[in-house]
């Protein structure tokens, strides 16, 4: 894989300078977002993450691995 991208035995490959551009998306969703994840999302049989860094990309979905 690229070699600018960080990766461990726990993480996908992603770039380290999307961390926090991520982070911030997580915490200024929009009211529609909000109501998505809250109200639907949480309580759904799969686990969902949201604005998750992965190689080059900020992913707006991602259904964890069990």
């Amino acid at each position: 894989m690229n070699n600018n991208l960080y990766t461990n035995k726990y993480h996908y490959a992603y770039r380290k300078d999307l961390r926090n551009k991520s982070r911030e998306l997580r915490n200024n969703m929009t009211l529609a977002e909000k109501k998505l994840w809250y109200d639907y999302l949480r309580r759904h049989k799969y686990r969902f993450l949201r604005q998750k860094p992965i190689g080059n990309y900020i992913v707006d979905f991602f259904i964890a691995p069990n």
